[in-house]
């Protein structure tokens, strides 16, 4: 028995199988811990597994010398019948291709994202970063206030500690709204959660009324994933400025918009767009037009 770590089940399965010279079939192998990439770069976690050979199958011609009588026949039977089930190959995890890298189903996550309410989730963080230019608003100042009173109004009696909603104009078509207060950052939930919830709801009822964009923080976590993705962004540009082109690696709903609109802003002569791996997680691409 032998204990196995990598970077991902595949390459453990095959150092494995080297180890104890045999073929990855030949392998009785129990999953310790499934790879994870983390979060930016943080608390990844590698693939462990502890692997035995399996032992060659028993010869069954010393049980076919003791059939002596009917019950005794139906006992070896039953006994072979039980070694051939053993001797099946293990249950290999069910894997998805992700960026030409094999990957168990482990790595997906459980969460209901492939939903069509998660479409319209990501609908309406896409349009808290769109730049499309839209006729300015004469009365933007009085729709921002009109908009504060009710926010205030409706965000009144949750359960939550907030300081007072505070509404302002971004820009000419585009409101920003900021929770702040002791228990502000809950509204945040866990990996973005209710963020995207609340960005799903506010900017469906400002952009239906009034026809306005939305820039949603809420204790300043829009300001902090917004740092976070230049930082990483950095080693990204290297890779455009030294080979032309270049891609992230996988982003969150949120993270993609951000990333997408300062990459957009940085290279406006390359061709900058979102691309979706098969179980739908996303990732950007930059290269030149004629290399699309």
């Amino acid at each position: 028995m032998i204990k196995i770590e990598s970077k991902s089940l595949e390459a453990a399965y095959s150092q494995a199988a080297e180890k104890l010279g045999c073929s990855v079939t030949q392998l009785q192998v129990e999953i310790v811990q499934y790879p994870s990439s983390g979060l930016l770069g943080f608390f990844s976690k590698s693939a462990i597994i502890v692997a035995t050979r399996k032992t060659e199958p028993q010869s069954a011609a010393p049980i076919k010398e003791k059939i002596a009588e009917p019950e005794e026949a139906s006992t070896v039977a039953e006994e072979i019948h039980d070694e051939k089930v053993t001797e099946k190959e293990p249950e290999m995890p069910r894997q998805r291709i992700l960026n030409d890298t094999i990957l168990p189903e482990s790595f997906v996550t459980d969460q209901d994202e492939e939903d069509e309410q998660n479409d319209y989730i990501e609908d309406a963080i896409e349009g808290m970063f769109d730049d499309e230019e839209e006729e300015p608003f004469e009365d933007i100042e009085t729709i921002a206030h009109e908009v504060k009173e009710q926010i205030n109004a409706l965000f009144a009696n949750i359960c939550f500690e907030l300081n007072e909603i505070e509404v302002s104009v971004y820009d000419e078509n585009t409101l920003m709204i900021d929770f702040n207060g002791p228990d502000a950052a809950l509204l945040i939930g866990k990996e973005g959660y209710r963020y995207k919830a609340l960005s799903y709801m506010i900017f469906n009822w400002i952009n239906a009324k009034y026809g306005l964009q939305l820039r949603l923080e809420i204790a300043e976590f829009l300001k902090n994933q917004e740092e976070s993705i230049t930082r990483y962004l950095v080693g990204v540009c290297e890779a455009i400025e030294r080979d032309g082109r270049a891609q992230t690696k996988i982003l969150d709903g949120v993270l993609v918009q951000i990333a997408l609109k300062q990459l957009r802003d940085q290279y406006p002569d390359k061709y900058v767009a979102i691309r979706s791996t098969r179980d739908g997680s996303k990732f950007i691409i930059v290269n030149g037009y004629n290399a699309y």
